[in-house]
C-alpha cells in the first residue's frame, strides 16, 4: 500500500465516471484497474457530493456579487467559472441517469373516425365562412366550437392501459398545498395597490373591454395598433362575475388568475422531465419569483405568453415521451389558444417544429417517421382549429395582425441602425445574460437594470444548465436538448426587436422562457440537495438538508417580496402619473353636488392620459381633456367648475386667471414626490 500522489488525486477528480475515490489507491495497482463494485458505488452515494454542494454555494456567491449596488463583475465571473468546473465534475453518472424513463417505442395510432372528422370539417368550413366582419356571433362561435368538439371525438385515441397514478404521501400533498398557498399570497397580496397607477395601454384595454360589454364582439381589436382578443373577453367575464366595473382591478384579476394558472403546468412539466420534487421546486420558484409576478400584476396581456406556453410544452413533451397522440392534440389546442393571447406566442409553433426535428434526429428507428409526421399534423390541425377566427381576420387584414412584429423586426417604422445580423447578435447576448445581470430598462414591467431572477433562482438556473448540458453530452437524450433550446427560442420575440434594440431585453416578450428557466433552476436545486441527501440517510443528514432547503427558501421569499412589494412599487409610482389621485379629486367634487361634466383636466405634453382620469373618477366613458383654446367657450356655462393643471403649465393658469379672476387655485400635494398638480375652482352659482 502507498499514499496517492497529487497527480493521481487530480486524475481521480477529473475522471469522466467519477467513481474512483481516494481509498481505492490504498490497494494494489491491479485492484485500481478493476471496475468499482456495486458496494463501492453505494458508499459513494452515501457520501456528501462536496463538489456539487460547493459549486452551488460558489454560484450563489457569484450571483450575490451581480446584484445592483455591488456589481463586482470580475469576481462574480471567477466564482461562476469555478462553480461550473466543480458542478461539472460533481455530476456523476448515477445523478445523470436519475430521471431516466422507460423509452416507449409504440407507434402513434393512425386510426380516425372518418364520420366525425367529416362532420368537423363541415362545421369548420361553415365557421370560417361566417367569421366575417371581424365579429364573433352566436352562429359562428357555435359552428366553431362544434367543429372543434367533433374533431376531438374523431381523433381521440381510446386506450386500454390504465393510468398508474402515483399515490402521493400526505407529507408531499401538504408541502404542495403550502407552496400553492404561498404562490396565491405573492400573486394577490396588495393586488389593488401594486402597481398603483394605470398608464395609456390600460386605457386602451379598458376601452376595448367596454366595447365587448356594449356588444361589440371583435375577433381582433384594432385600437392602438391591434391586439388579440383573449384578455378582453376574460376581463369582461371578470367584471360580470365579480361586479368590479371598468377598473384597474378588473384587468389585474384576470391576469393574476392567468398567471397563477401557469404554476400547475410548470409543476407537471417539471415532474415529467425530472420527478415530482423537481416539479415542486419549479412551481415554488416560479410562484414567488419577481419576474412572473410583475408581468401578471401589470394587467396587460404579457402573462398569457407563459401561461399558455406551459401546457403546450407539458403535453408536447409527454406526448412524445409516451407516444400518446391525445397529448399532442391537447398541446395543439393550447397552442391555438395561446396564439389568441399575446403576439410573442407566435414563436411557439417554430419551437414545436424544432422539438420534432430534435426528436426525430434522436430516434434510432426509421419506421415510425410517417406516424410521427401524422402526429405532428394532428397537433398542427388542432391548433389551427382554435386559431381559426384570427386566421380568417389575418387573411383579410394581414398588415394589421403583423404590424407590431414587423415594426420591431424591420425598418418599416424606424431604420435599423447598423447590420441586422450584428444587432441580432447584440440582442441575443443581452437577452442571454438577463437572468444574471440586466433585465432591461422598461420600468412598466421590471425593475430596470437588475437581474431577471433572484439570487437563489439565478444560481441554480446556472448549475441546472450545467447539469442538463452534461447529461445531454453523456446520454444524448432528446429531452435535454429540447429543454435547452427552449430558452433562446422563447426569448426571440424580444431578441428580434432589431429596429428598437433598446427594448431588448424585456420581461414581457421573454415571458415564455419562464417555463424552461424555472424547470432548469429546479433541476439545479434538486441536484444540489441530492448532493447532501441520499436514499440511505442518517437523521443528522436529513436535518442538515431540511435546514439547507428552508434557508434557501426563506431567503428567496424575502428577496422576491422586497423586489415586488417595495422596489418595484416605488420605482413604478415614481415613473407613472397619478391619475388615480386626480380621479379621486373629481369624484369628491361630484360628491358635493357638482356635475362630473363640469370637471376638466388641461392637457400638457407627456403628462396624464385624460381618459384614465375618467376611469379613476368612476366615469369611464368620459375623456376629461379641455384644451386652453376652449376655456372661454366651455367655462361660461352656469355651475361650479373644477380644472386640474400641470404645475409647470403657467400659461394655461394665467389664461384662467385672466378669464375667471374670481377663481381660486391651490396645490394638491401628492403622496408621491414630484406628482403634485394644481386645482383651479370657479364658483358660478
Amino acid at each position: 500500500m502507498r499514499e496517492p500522489t497529487i497527480l493521481e488525486y487530480i486524475q481521480s477528480l477529473i475522471r469522466q465516471d467519477n467513481k474512483i475515490v481516494l481509498r481505492d489507491y490504498f490497494g494494489s495497482s491491479r485492484d485500481r484497474r478493476k471496475k468499482p463494485s456495486k458496494k463501492t458505488q453505494v458508499n459513494q452515494e452515501a457520501r456528501i457530493n462536496w463538489q456539487v454542494v460547493a459549486g452551488c454555494a460558489l454560484a450563489i456567491a457569484g450571483q450575490f456579487l451581480l446584484e445592483p449596488g455591488r456589481r463586482w463583475i470580475a469576481a462574480a465571473i471567477g466564482l461562476y467559472a469555478l462553480a461550473a468546473l466543480l458542478v461539472w465534475l460533481g455530476y456523476r453518472e448515477s445523478s445523470l441517469t436519475e430521471f431516466d424513463r422507460e423509452k416507449k417505442d409504440k407507434p402513434f395510432s393512425s386510426d380516425i373516425r372518418l364520420l366525425y372528422f367529416g362532420i368537423s370539417l363541415v362545421f369548420v368550413v361553415a365557421a370560417f365562412v361566417f367569421f366575417r366582419d371581424n365579429t364573433f356571433t352566436l352562429l359562428n362561435v357555435t359552428l366553431w366550437l362544434l367543429g372543434i368538439i367533433f374533431f376531438i371525438v374523431a381523433v381521440w385515441e381510446k386506450t386500454d392501459e390504465r393510468a398508474q397514478a402515483c399515490k402521493a404521501k400526505p407529507g408531499f400533498i401538504l408541502i404542495f398545498l403550502i407552496i400553492l398557498g404561498i404562490s396565491v399570497f405573492y400573486r394577490f397580496y396588495r393586488l389593488n395597490q401594486i402597481p398603483g397607477e394605470m398608464f395609456s395601454d390600460h386605457a386602451e384595454k379598458l376601452l376595448d373591454v367596454m366595447d365587448v360589454l356594449n356588444g361589440k364582439t371583435s375577433i381582433f381589436f384594432t385600437r392602438n395598433t391591434g391586439r388579440e382578443a383573449l384578455q378582453f373577453y376574460l376581463t369582461a367575464a371578470i367584471i360580470k362575475l365579480f361586479q368590479t366595473g371598468i377598473s384597474f382591478i378588473s384587468l389585474k384579476l384576470g391576469t393574476a388568475i392567468t398567471g397563477l394558472a401557469t404554476l400547475p403546468f410548470i409543476y407537471l412539466l417539471g415532474r415529467q422531465l425530472g420527478n415530482r420534487w423537481v416539479g415542486l421546486a419549479a412551481m415554488f420558484m416560479a410562484g414567488i419569483a419577481y419576474w412572473p409576478n410583475v408581468i401578471s400584476r401589470v394587467a396587460l396581456r404579457f402573462t398569457f405568453y407563459p401561461a399558455l406556453t406551459a401546457p403546450v410544452l407539458y403535453f408536447l413533451f409527454r406526448g412524445l415521451q409516451e407516444r400518446n397522440r391525445n397529448d399532442l392534440v391537447l398541446s395543439g389546442l393550447f397552442l391555438g389558444l395561446g396564439l389568441q393571447g399575446y403576439s410573442p406566442a407566435r414563436i411557439v409553433p417554430i419551437y414545436i417544429l424544432v422539438v420534432f426535428g430534435i426528436y426525430e434526429w434522436h430516434q434510432s428507428r426509421i419506421r415510425n417517421r410517417l406516424e410521427d409526421i401524422w402526429a405532428l399534423g394532428l397537433l398542427a390541425f388542432s391548433s389551427f382549429l382554435v386559431f381559426l377566427p384570427l386566421f380568417r381576420y389575418f387573411l383579410e387584414n394581414p398588415q394589421m395582425v403583423s404590424y407590431r412584429a414587423l415594426t420591431r423586426l424591420t425598418s418599416s417604422e424606424q431604420i435599423i441602425n447598423g447590420s441586422p445580423f450584428s444587432v441580432f447578435l447584440g440582442n441575443f447576448w443581452k437577452a442571454s445574460i438577463m437572468f444574471f445581470y440586466d433585465n432591461g430598462q422598461i420600468w412598466v414591467h421590471s425593475i430596470p437594470h437588475r437581474p431577471a431572477l433572484d439570487i437563489i433562482s439565478a444560481a441554480f438556473f446556472f448549475t441546472g444548465l450545467i447539469y442538463v448540458i452534461k447529461r445531454y453530452i453523456k446520454l444524448h437524450k432528446w429531452e435535454d436538448l429540447a429543454l435547452l433550446i427552449a430558452v433562446p427560442i422563447l426569448l426571440l420575440p424580444s431578441i428580434l426587436s432589431l429596429a428598437f434594440p433598446e427594448e431588448n431585453p424585456s420581461l414581457n416578450r421573454t415571458g415564455g422562457a419562464i417555463v424552461p428557466v424555472f424547470i432548469i433552476a429546479a433541476i439545479g436545486l434538486f441536484q444540489c440537495a441530492r448532493g447532501i441527501f441520499s436514499k440511505k440517510e442518517k437523521l443528522l443528514r436529513k436535518i442538515i438538508l431540511s435546514l439547507f432547503i428552508i434557508t434557501l427558501a426563506v431567503y428567496s421569499l424575502f428577496q422576491n417580496y422586497d423586489l415586488v412589494f417595495r422596489q418595484y412599487n416605488q420605482q413604478f409610482l415614481a415613473n407613472a402619473w397619478n391619475t388615480s389621485e386626480i380621479g379621486q379629486v373629481i369624484a369628491q367634487f361630484a360628491s358635493q353636488g357638482n356635475s362630473y361634466d363640469h370637471a376638466y383636466v388641461v392637457p400638457y405634453p407627456y403628462w396624464v392620459d385624460t381618459r384614465l382620469v375618467g376611469i379613476n373618477a368612476g366615469v369611464p366613458e368620459k375623456d376629461y381633456a379641455l384644451w386652453p383654446e376652449d376655456f372661454e367657450q366651455v367655462l361660461n356655462d352656469p355651475g361650479n367648475k373644477l380644472l386640474i393643471l400641470y404645475p409647470e403649465d403657467t400659461q394655461s393658469l394665467q389664461l384662467l386667471q385672466h378669464l375667471f379672476p374670481e377663481g381660486k387655485d391651490e396645490i394638491f400635494h401628492s403622496k408621491t414626490a414630484g406628482k403634485d398638480f394644481i386645482i383651479y375652482t370657479i364658483s358660478q352659482n
